[in-house]
């Protein structure tokens, strides 16, 4: 006898849910295209958005591809290709790990830095116009952000213990 799945409402994703999904997927892609617009502004066509976002992710931190994904600072599918490409264009620098000479270890340069800094400047303009221009009650962030943290976490559970 073959299963037949439960059609009840109580089955059907929630339809708020459903937005939350589809306007985290346009908020990703919006993301990309104001860092895209900030690095065409400034003539900086050596990098796309992806790897602009690394850079800013990793920060003064010194890490490893892996730790890149594992921590969550890696936004995009092919992380050593665009690692290459930051260390040919000279705004990472790569070191074969002490401990482990398969590990490379990544840090930015000066021109990652710089980058770092455009960014930075960036966000904290944005930040600041939240509420003014954009009508966004800063002083909800701290509750969305805890919500998009649990819904992170919810979403690493499901992967780790295959829910």
């Amino acid at each position: 006898m073959a299963m037949v799945e439960n059609s009840s409402p109580e089955a059907e994703p929630s339809g708020n849910y459903l937005e939350l999904l589809q306007l985290v997927e346009r908020l990703h892609r919006q993301l990309l295209d104001v860092v895209k617009d900030e690095l065409d502004r400034k003539g900086m066509d050596d990098l796309n958005s992806v790897q602009a976002l690394l850079l800013f992710n990793i920060g003064d931190q010194e890490l490893t591809a892996g730790e890149l994904r594992t921590r969550g600072h890696y936004l995009g599918s092919n992380v050593s290709y665009n690692l290459k490409k930051l260390v040919d264009a000279d705004y990472l620098r790569h070191e074969r790990s002490e401990a482990d000479r398969r590990a490379v270890r990544v840090s930015l340069t000066e021109s990652g830095h710089a980058v770092r800094a455009r960014l930075t400047k960036l966000f904290v303009r944005q930040g600041l116009s939240l509420a003014p221009v954009g009508g966004v009650d800063t002083q909800q962030l701290p509750m969305v952000n805890t919500a998009l943290t649990r819904i992170e976490r919810f979403w690493a559970d499901h992967i780790r213990f295959r829910m």
